[in-house]
């Protein structure tokens, strides 16, 4: 295994992160100085801009017949986003979750997650269930953009704050920003073709299966911009951005990145059996683990970040031991499987019942108060208008 094969991924790395960086700039300020509203921006264009590298790649290798990296990396990008940038982000501080969070988008998340394993039930992900996919992110965006006409006052300014429009439309500006768009289109799509060769060489020389790479080093490599703008996102406070960032990005991977490859592949995507037995099943527990850790309190305290991060460590070093057929495989499984995982679930379901009770005491609470307020308004004495005592006495 030569020093080129990690000198070619490492390039191929740094043309994405600097193509999607240069596509994000170039698309949000021309969608800025052309009015386009800054929540709107956030939505769709950094959304989308920020997940452009597993787009590149995961279409890249579907195209090049490596539709095991493609695969590979999109769920392997969906479990790094939820356990490594949000157990890190809330580590560095508290993320605060918005109700519209937990009633739509993570179930949303959790449902797409679903479609995606029913779809590669029988191992293969063809081309009609691509389309599929894809056509859910189109009607994602499309209600995105509906509702965010009627986001809080609040929520509009801290996308404004990062996404606003500076100066107005100049043709120099036009030139600029559709030449940043250019550049990192191509950026994109060099640094891609020379990340997913770099791949399948690592994957050779390693003798591991492709879709081990792209479950480890592809998809944390072309996550990097999503860790980047949650952790800076978190370090502003700017809250709602790092968790929509995380949620948004999961759903363009599965419904965009995953459809996108689906439709290119010229074979479909075979899904391998490990894939269907553990890493899928593993994609979705954790998706579901963020209902009861957003839940309560519609909060992401450190303690909970520190428990996505452990399962992060555990999952990848999973994937390594069973990489290289090791004997401690076994104690690892048995550790997580019989340990860690009912530790979890207990202390979730304890923490989710008193945060449960807790709203309901202070439902009841709002609830007395208004009933006792109720009875005083009743109970208490009106004074009689000023003209009905004395028509009281014209009558006697």
């Amino acid at each position: 295994m030569g020093p080129m094969i990690f000198v070619q991924f490492a390039a191929g790395l740094a043309l994405l992160i600097a193509g999607g960086e240069s596509l994000v700039r170039g698309a949000s300020r021309l969608a800025a100085v052309l009015g386009v509203s800054p929540l709107v921006i956030g939505l769709t264009v950094v959304a989308f801009g920020t997940s452009s590298p597993e787009l590149a790649v995961s279409v890249e290798a579907a195209l090049s017949g490596q539709a095991d990296i493609a695969l590979g990396n999109v769920v392997g990008s969906c479990i790094l986003n939820v356990l490594l940038i949000l157990g890190l982000s809330s580590l560095i501080s508290p993320l605060v979750v918005a109700q519209r969070m937990v009633r739509v988008d993570v179930p949303l998340m959790i449902a797409v997650g679903l479609v995606v394993c029913v779809f590669a039930m029988d191992r293969l992900i063809m081309r009609l269930e691509g389309v599929v996919l894809f056509a859910g992110i189109v009607g994602y965006v499309v209600v995105a953009v509906i509702q965010s006409r009627r986001e809080s006052r609040q929520v509009e300014a801290e996308y404004a704050q990062e996404y606003a429009g500076r100066g107005r439309l100049t043709w120099r500006s036009l030139l600029v920003n559709t030449l940043l768009i250019v550049a990192g289109l191509i950026a994109l799509a060099a640094g891609s073709a020379w990340l997913v060769e770099a791949a399948v060489n690592l994957a050779v020389a390693l003798h591991v299966g492709k879709v081990v790479i792209g479950l480890t080093v592809v998809s944390i490599g072309t996550s990097l911009p999503e860790i980047v703008t949650t952790v800076i996102a978190g370090l502003r406070g700017e809250r709602d951005i790092a968790v929509g960032n995380i949620v948004g990005s999961n759903l363009f991977n599965l419904l965009a990145v995953l459809g996108a490859a689906g439709i290119v592949a010229p074979q479909g995507i075979a899904v391998p059996q490990s894939v269907l037995q553990f890493d899928l099943p593993v994609m979705v527990v954790t998706m579901v683990a963020c209902l009861p850790i957003f839940f309560t309190g519609y909060r992401i305290a450190r303690w909970e970040g520190a428990l996505f991060l452990g399962y992060y460590a555990a999952y990848t070093a999973y994937l390594i031991l069973d990489a290289m057929r090791s004997d401690s495989l076994r104690v690892l499984s048995d550790v997580i499987l019989y340990f860690a995982a009912p530790l979890t679930v207990i202390t979730l379901a304890v923490v989710t019942w008193r945060s449960a009770r807790r709203a309901i005491r202070d439902t009841r609470s709002v609830s007395d108060r208004a009933e006792g307020a109720d009875q005083l308004a009743q109970t208490t004495p009106h004074p009689a208008p000023s003209g009905s005592a004395e028509q009281d006495k014209s009558y006697s």
